[in-house]
């Protein structure tokens, strides 16, 4: 009889979906904005990355138009061959100034940033170091690197700082070494302690390299991040990623620091020399989005307003909300099952926030990760407070 070698695909699919860890994709008919159009459902959304509200903003969508007038709808190449644009190089420019780096380089994700550059910058013969609760895309860029790999316990410079000494023993010597941390991290919305990450790289001479997908547009001044938010230097972090998905509200990631990286990682990064690069009106919108963070920051200001009434409510009505320390405050609840109910209850109600299960978190933390939006007015968080409050009396969480 002749073996179905594709057989596994539903078999495995199917015991996603009985034991509740699969997902169900809901649509969106409309822009990603505070109330939405959900599968034909108005509500409020709780759980864009959208944090500034900038992916609707007028001078975004005035510069993603007028770029497709002037430069069309597509590139036609990769960054390398014929797909740098004017506009792609000024993009790179308007960010290395606003992140205060001598040089930036844009990828077409920030995952594609973490796994094309990641394994070159250490592979045989080095030793990278991660935080237990790093980003997937940190998780995969590791794996791919042939160097040898360790992890610290999560957020905690004592066994970062024990790992390093065990390197420091190893025989041959490792060429280099390089820590890597998120920034903050996006399950619990806790704040890496980069300033004494830093510290210990150089005390140890090793490469530091911050994910800081969801620190941009949240922390430092006027929103440039994690390094920014803790004072330090381009010779304290050597590697500051990120990306434009969030915060700037468009897509694309990126890197910042020395000219000597951008040169090494455009020339290295088999993922941004081998991918399309991205059309003129996400780079034009991206351009726009910086400069609406350094002319507007009431954005970055009401984001906090809102995310530190949110938290105290949220904690004070008895919710487990962890130790987050931004707008990304998870409402733990325990088993998976439970998450999704609470999350049917709230879509209900009229909020949209979804469930996050294992395996993205451990079993018995599944939680509804919510993100705070700055374009949000009182009302709208008053009625998000309102329905979780509701919906965990009735599911007897509270």
């Amino acid at each position: 009889m002749e073996r179905d070698p594709v057989s596994f695909l539903r078999g495995e699919y199917d015991q996603l979906v009985s034991a509740e860890l699969d997902w169900k994709l809901r649509t969106l008919y409309g822009p990603s904005q505070p109330w939405c159009n959900v599968e034909g459902k108005r509500l409020l959304m709780f759980c864009s990355n959208n944090y500034l509200g900038l992916s609707t903003h007028p001078k975004l969508k005035e510069a993603a138009i007028e770029a497709v007038r002037t430069h069309g709808v597509g590139s036609g190449s990769v960054r390398p061959i014929a797909g740098t644009m004017d506009l792609h190089l000024q993009l790179e420019e308007r960010l290395a100034r606003f992140k205060q780096a001598e040089a930036s380089l844009v990828y077409q994700t920030g995952f594609a940033t973490n796994s094309g550059l990641i394994p070159q910058l250490a592979g045989e013969g080095d030793l990278i170091i991660s935080d237990e609760l790093n980003h997937g895309s940190i998780i995969d860029g590791v794996r791919l690197s042939k160097g040898d790999k360790a992890v610290y316990r999560h957020g905690d410079p004592a066994d970062l700082e024990r790992v390093l000494g065990e390197a420091e023993k190893h025989a041959p010597s490792y060429r280099r070494i390089l820590i890597i941390t998120d920034g903050v991290f996006s399950m619990d919305g806790d704040i890496a302690p980069l300033d004494r990450i830093a510290a210990l790289g150089r005390a140890h001479g090793a490469m530091v390299y911050v994910d800081d997908a969801h620190g941009e547009g949240v922390l430092g001044e006027g929103g440039r991040g994690i390094v920014s938010h803790f004072h330090l230097s381009r010779k304290d972090v050597h590697v500051e990623m990120g990306t434009f998905s969030k915060a700037f509200g468009v897509v694309g990631g990126h890197i910042s620091g020395s000219r000597d990286l951008v040169n090494f990682a455009y020339n290295k990064s088999r993922t941004w020399l081998l991918s399309g690069s991205h059309p003129p009106a996400v780079v034009a919108a991206c351009i726009a989005a910086i400069e609406v963070l350094e002319k507007e920051p009431q954005h970055v200001r009401r984001l906090w307003e809102n995310t530190t009434r949110f938290k105290k409510a949220m904690a004070g009505a008895g919710f487990d909300i962890g130790h987050s320390e931004t707008p990304i405050t998870p409402v733990i609840v325990g088993e998976s099952r439970r998450a999704k109910q609470l999350s049917d209850r709230l879509f209900e109600l009229g909020v949209f926030a979804l469930p996050i299960i294992f395996p993205m978190v451990a079993k018995d933390r599944a939680r509804i990760r919510t993100i705070m939006n700055a374009a949000m007015t009182d009302e709208d968080v008053g009625f998000a407070i309102d329905a979780f409050t509701k919906a965990g009396r009735e599911l007897k969480i509270l």
